[in-house]
């Protein structure tokens, strides 16, 4: 995740940003991508975050320095071709996941691989320019700004591995259901007011101009964040709590959830000193993410997010 974040909270951002959460200032992943064909042909080139790249051949050893990356190959049909995987990578389970790391790659050791693709967020260390020596095209597949980057980038990761029409499906499959959830819950929730938490002691969350404020935005639910935004948060600020519990959201959603994230449970901050008088702990919405992975990455997986944040919507509007 590779949002462009204020220095005080990049260390409690990175290990979201790690798996993907973005700012909407961050480089769109795929704005610039070339329409996908209707079939792969080889040689090609493709418009990602960092230019063009040809490819001369269709893939047959990928590695993938990207979690989203890795769902989105898989989600395509491309998990045949893939030979490594970073270690953040941890779904599917099937993923060869090694040691290898998308935030100080090692040449030599991706080298080992002999890739003849290789799939990252961000270009670290040189990684492009290095690779390309070796004749290893590069994507960097930024994160994305939008749900419409996160369409095309699927799209584009299909086209470049030949899997162009199951990556169309998947895109469509996704819109759909996405769609289907934001109708039965309804997109004018401007009476609902809600808190995403992304780490506490201290405090971050993420404003509307975020990837993942977007998302909820298609509820049309109210960011309470967002009259704490400055510029050099990146869209990631830290609030106090006193700022929280005053700004009395209706929804909390816990991006912070899991063991390994934080162990922030509705249980947990139902107990948090002074929170007693928040509407969603009153009303028992706070909503534990089911997986702060999903939460934090712009693949395939994302309706199941949607579905979770319509559900929350749907009962704190009753």
């Amino acid at each position: 995740m590779n949002a462009s974040l204020a220095v005080g909270a990049l260390a409690v951002a990175a290990a979201v940003l790690l798996a993907g959460c973005s700012s909407s200032s961050s480089p769109s992943a795929t704005s610039a991508s070339s329409a996908p064909a209707s079939a792969s042909q080889y040689p090609m080139t493709v418009a990602a975050s960092n230019g063009k790249v040809t490819i001369k051949a269709k893939p047959d050893r990928i590695i993938s320095l990207s979690a989203t990356a890795t769902e989105d190959l898989y989600a395509v049909g491309a998990g045949s071709q893939v030979v490594a995987v970073d270690s953040d990578s941890d779904y599917p389970a099937s993923a060869p996941r090694t040691s290898l790391s998308g935030l100080s790659p090692n040449l030599e050791a991706i080298a080992k691989y002999r890739p003849d693709l290789v799939i990252a967020s961000q270009n670290t260390s040189g990684l492009v320019s290095s690779l390309t020596k070796l004749g290893v095209p590069v994507l960097i597949e930024s994160a994305a700004a939008n749900l419409d980057d996160a369409y095309a980038q699927i799209g584009q990761i299909g086209q470049a591995t030949g899997h162009d029409a199951q990556a169309q499906q998947t895109v469509t499959t996704m819109k759909s259901q996405i769609a289907s959830d934001v109708k039965q819950a309804g997109s004018s929730h401007k009476d609902l007011t809600y808190y995403w938490e992304l780490n506490a002691n201290p405090y971050y969350s993420a404003t509307s101009q975020t990837f993942i404020g977007q998302i909820v935005g298609l509820f049309g639910l109210k960011n309470i964040a967002d009259a704490a935004d400055k510029a050099s948060d990146g869209g990631y600020p830290e609030l106090s709590q006193e700022f929280i519990v005053s700004a009395r959201p209706r929804i909390i959603f816990l991006a912070d959830n899991q063991v390994a994230d934080g162990g922030q449970t509705p249980a947990v901050v139902a107990k948090r000193p002074g929170w007693s008088v928040v509407p969603a702990v009153e009303d028992r919405e706070i909503i534990g993410l089911l997986n702060d992975d999903i939460a934090s990455r712009w693949g395939p997986r994302l309706p199941q997010l949607v579905a979770q944040i319509a559900q929350a919507v749907k009962e704190a509007g009753t």
